[in-house]
């Protein structure tokens, strides 16, 4: 089976890609290289340009008629960076997906799963989320992906599109076979910077927000391993009609998803079972809250279960310990100085 996976250069994408292919599966990569590493579509069927190029649509559907569905994960995603510069970030995540989805129904491929973000959900006693708990997008990144679903179900309802919104927590960690990982220079998501804090890149790991009102004052998050999260698109992309069959068919041709361990963890616990696998401290310091953040929450994953009978594997401590082992060999990768640091045995 042949599946369009835009942003397939990506952290996640590129992820989602090794998944379609250990499965059998031929994932074929749509990326403009903004962000994603050309090294990651090495040995893959990979169309350099952009989502709204039309032209490029139309050769890659010519070429590749059999594609089954399409798996959107092209997008802007920094919350502080959309802060500084909305402009970008709705240009290159909703205006460009408007013409995305829209050109690819136009060329039959009218199966979408899109990558949306937990960012959308407003914060509710006791954090926890379900698919219909209140909304509050409070940044500009997390608007542009509130903005895209209600794009992709619009369409889903006038041109006779099937849309699954996939909602991520927060994805940590590495492909477990070292193929890709976080690949940016400077990382600006929690672990990310507690990894490159123990590497000496940093001179403390900074905790941003330690009056929030959760248990230990710090951010409350739900912490998922890539790997788990690529294997929950190829449920959903795989088995897509069955899964609108076992949602009941809704009339709008729409649904929408939580990807999360179903577990809440605060920065601090994370910090703690970090610094338990490296086996030693690293520096620490407080700071306010960045601009866009908010105490947080963590996911119901009933409905996960129940359409696509796919739940969390991976443990926090395994996505620690993949992005650990991804950092010594990302720089084999892609060519990145960095130092050698592993997890206590």
């Amino acid at each position: 089976m042949k599946i369009l996976v835009s942003g397939g250069a990506g952290y996640i994408g590129s992820t989602i890609c090794s998944a379609l292919l250990d499965a059998g599966h031929t994932p074929i990569i749509l990326d403009n290289l903004s962000t994603g590493r050309v090294e990651f579509t090495r040995g893959r069927i990979f169309y350099p340009g952009d989502i709204a190029d039309v032209a490029l649509l139309e050769r890659i559907f010519q070429e590749h008629p059999d594609i089954h569905a399409t798996i959107h994960c092209a997008a802007l995603i920094v919350v502080p960076e959309s802060m500084e510069k909305p402009y970008e970030y709705y240009r290159e995540n909703v205006g460009k997906s408007i013409e995305f989805f829209y050109h690819l129904q136009r060329l039959g491929c009218k199966r979408v799963v899109f990558s949306s973000s937990a960012s959308l959900y407003d914060v509710v006693p006791g954090f926890m989320v379900r698919e219909d708990s209140p909304l509050k997008p409070s940044s500009p990144y997390a608007r542009t992906k509130y903005m895209m679903e209600m794009i992709l179900r619009d369409y889903c309802v006038s041109y006779g599109m099937y849309g699954i919104a996939l909602r991520y927590f927060n994805p940590i960690g590495a492909d477990p076979q070292l193929r890709s990982g976080i690949h940016v220079e400077n990382p600006t998501h929690v672990l990310g910077r507690m990894v490159d804090t123990a590497l000496g890149k940093y001179p403390y790991f900074e905790i941003t927000g330690t009056n929030w009102p959760t248990r230990d004052g710090t951010g409350i998050r739900d912490y998922i391993h890539v790997w788990d999260l690529a294997q929950a698109h190829l449920a959903a992309v795989l088995d897509f009609d069955a899964v609108f069959e076992r949602a009941g068919n809704p009339p709008d041709r729409y649904l929408v998803i939580n990807l999360g361990t179903g577990r809440g963890v605060t920065v601090r616990e994370l910090l703690d079972a970090f610094q338990k696998v490296i086996g030693r401290q690293i520096p620490v310091r407080e700071a306010p809250p960045r601009p866009g953040d908010i105490a947080g929450s963590y996911a119901n994953a009933d409905t996960a279960e129940r359409l696509l009978g796919w739940k969390a594997q991976l443990s926090i401590e395994d996505g620690i310990r993949d992005a650990l082992r991804w950092a010594e060999k990302r720089k084999e990768i892609l060519n990145l100085r960095t130092e050698t640091l592993a997890p206590k045995e």
